[in-house]
């Protein structure tokens, strides 16, 4: 350790013998060194770049010293006296493409680049707030003007068309300041303000506007709900209609085949009653035949199959011829029936 600090000491002795001068650099700057004398180099801003955060020996008096800061800068105008870049009102003010008078407040985010510091001391600015008044400013104020100026009064109220005009500041003001080592980050539009009496009227337009949105709204809303109510009767009525439609058919279809099956059965009777008056047909035709009255005793014969016949003389005025009856043999068949179990009385 001591020989360390015997060799930095040694090293300052030096450095100041020498005449040597420390030159430092911050976190976020560039250094450019101008040589003013030099028997080694070529006098003027030296076209190289001193890094950031580090510290550099250079003889004084024959040698200049200038930073310039490159981290991103916000220069805001506005019309706040308090706020700004500036003391006192520094909005800017210009006409809409209409004619009305607008004051709006703006901030211009840029950065330097570093590889244009050169350049920028030895044609532009000696630092960073020289170049702010001389170059940034002016230009920015102009272009964002102009372009803003191209809106129509009521279109400030629509943050898709600031946003339009910001985007074309941004490469409006690339266009002229890249040359200068100045790159523009963002263009932010905040407040916005008219003429007191034309925003007054604004105002209350906007107040008539809302209360006639809130009319149309009420208006929409009373109208959709009155087609749902539509729409709700018109499916009750469906409804009703698809029942009744289908009752009908339901009963159409009974009615149907009830008339089916009472056709089907009338069919079937008539059929019936042609086959028995066929039969009957049939018959009368056989009985008129010469066969017909030997069937007609068959059928007799069969009727009398088994019964037991007794003629008895009866005279013309209907009762029982005595003289005639043998009274000992018709006692004798009613005895024998009687031991039958028959009553059956003798056939006239």
């Amino acid at each position: 350790m001591k020989k360390i600090k015997v060799a930095a000491l040694i090293l300052i002795l030096a450095i100041a013998a020498s005449g040597c001068m420390p030159h430092s650099t911050g976190s976020t700057e560039v250094g450019v060194r101008t040589i003013k004398w030099s028997l080694f180099a070529e006098k003027g801003v030296e076209q190289k770049v001193y890094a950031p955060g580090t510290t550099y020996f250079f003889p004084p008096f024959i040698n200049d010293w200038h930073t310039f800061d490159t981290k991103l800068r916000n220069m805001e105008m506005t019309i706040s006296r308090n706020q700004g870049s500036h003391a006192g009102a520094d909005d800017l003010l210009f006409k809409s493409v209409d004619g009305n008078d607008i004051s709006l407040d703006v901030i211009i985010a840029y950065r330097i680049d570093p590889a244009k510091v050169p350049y920028l001391l030895q044609f532009v600015a000696k630092d960073n707030l020289d170049l702010e008044e001389k170059v940034v400013r002016p230009i920015s104020r102009t272009i964002t003007r102009d372009l803003y100026g191209e809106l129509k009064t009521e279109e400030f109220y629509i943050a898709n068309k600031r946003t339009e005009k910001a985007d074309k500041a941004i490469s409006r003001l690339n266009e002229v300041l890249n040359p200068y080592g100045v790159i523009v980050e963002n263009v932010l539009s905040k407040d916005y303000r008219f003429n007191p009496a034309y925003q007054k009227a604004i105002e209350e337009k906007k107040i008539a506007d809302q209360i006639a949105e809130r009319y149309k709204s009420e208006v929409f809303a009373t109208v959709e709900e009155y087609k749902q109510k539509l729409e709700h009767a018109q499916g009750e009525v469906n409804k009703m209609i698809a029942g009744v439609d289908g009752e009908f058919e339901r009963a159409k279809i009974e009615a149907d085949a009830y008339f089916e099956k009472q056709k089907l059965l009338a069919q079937a009777l008539e059929a019936e009653a042609q086959a028995e008056a066929t039969g009957i047909t049939r018959t009368v035709e056989a009985l008129n035949n010469s066969g017909g009255v030997t069937m007609v005793k068959l059928r007799l014969a069969e009727a009398l199959a088994g019964k037991s016949i007794y003629l008895l003389p009866f005279s013309e005025n209907g009762g029982m011829d005595l003289k005639t009856t043998d009274i000992n043999e018709l006692l004798r068949v009613y005895g024998v029936q009687a031991a039958g179990g028959k009553s059956t009385a003798p056939s006239r």
